[in-house]
């Protein structure tokens, strides 16, 4: 992978060097995780027991940690402490994005007895929590509800609104817009530089109710595969490797994985209707 010229007097801005490299601006300022070995570990097991059992809360993940009996016993403090940086809250499987930042405008929940019809209809954006060999990242993806076709990914090492923008702008050059873009109440995408630009594309901003972990069930269910499928049984060293196998699976995903829901066809063969 070539490096960043980061010097004033480089050639190209960083910006343009990340597009003639095709990585996202938000991976140039990775930092591997400062977190010991043991709580990368606990991290990972963590974040397979919240996608398999998201109503568990601190105290019950701690139990099923501590049936490991090899190491010594884990504490709820420490679980807590885990959680929070992960993003994890229990009841429903949604990242730390659903807790709402009270400056921030709470757009309402537009889909409620909508039938989706057609591709572009809905788009739906989500972040999760991705562990690596010595540390972790944080993924966004910009999902087309009816087909399920991944329009745009990001990847960063902190939940800020800047990769999610990056995102929505990649999706927007790519596929156009929707007539809807929901999402949870996260202060990502209820900040106003992300709900701007949803505006200034011609999108109706549609945000969940409290609780309603359910109307992302599609970019959810893409995330349970996603980690299962691939992340879990790579262990990706670094940022580059996680990006590369990142793409791949993605491309697997939505051009040829055939899925039963659609009828046995792939995402992109529903989305290319439109």
């Amino acid at each position: 992978m070539a490096a960043i010229d980061r010097q004033p007097s480089a050639p190209f801005s960083q910006r343009n060097q990340c597009e003639l490299l095709s990585i996202s601006r938000s991976m140039i300022y990775y930092i591997p995780a400062a977190e010991s070995a043991l709580n990368l570990e606990l991290m990972r097991e963590m974040d397979q027991i919240h996608l398999d059992h998201p109503y568990l809360g601190s105290r019950r993940i701690r139990d099923l940690l501590n049936r490991q009996e090899e190491r010594a016993p884990v504490n709820r403090k420490r679980v807590t402490r885990l959680m929070e940086k992960m993003g994890i809250v229990t009841v429903y499987p949604k990242p730390k994005t659903s807790l709402p930042d009270s400056s921030h405008k709470i757009y309402p929940y537009l889909l409620r007895d909508r039938k989706i019809t057609e591709p572009n209809e809905v788009w739906c954006a989500d972040i999760t929590y991705v562990p690596m060999e010595r540390g972790f990242m944080y993924l966004v993806a910009i999902m087309d509800w009816y087909s399920r076709f991944v329009l745009a990914w990001e990847l960063c090492n902190t939940m800020e609104t800047d990769f999610c923008l990056e995102a929505l702008e990649t999706a927007s050059r790519l596929w156009g817009q929707a007539e809807i873009f929901n999402t949870d109440q996260g202060s990502q995408f209820s900040a106003n530089a992300f709900t701007g630009a949803i505006e200034t594309a011609g999108m109706l901003m549609s945000m969940d109710g409290k609780g309603r972990w359910i109307d992302n069930r599609f970019i959810e269910r893409l995330w349970r595969s996603y980690k299962y499928e691939e992340v879990y049984l790579n262990a990706y060293e670094d940022v580059f490797e996680l990006k590369d196998g990142t793409e791949n699976w993605m491309n697997f995903y939505c051009y040829e994985r055939p899925h039963q829901a659609l009828g046995s066809k792939t995402p992109w063969e529903i989305y290319q209707k439109n």
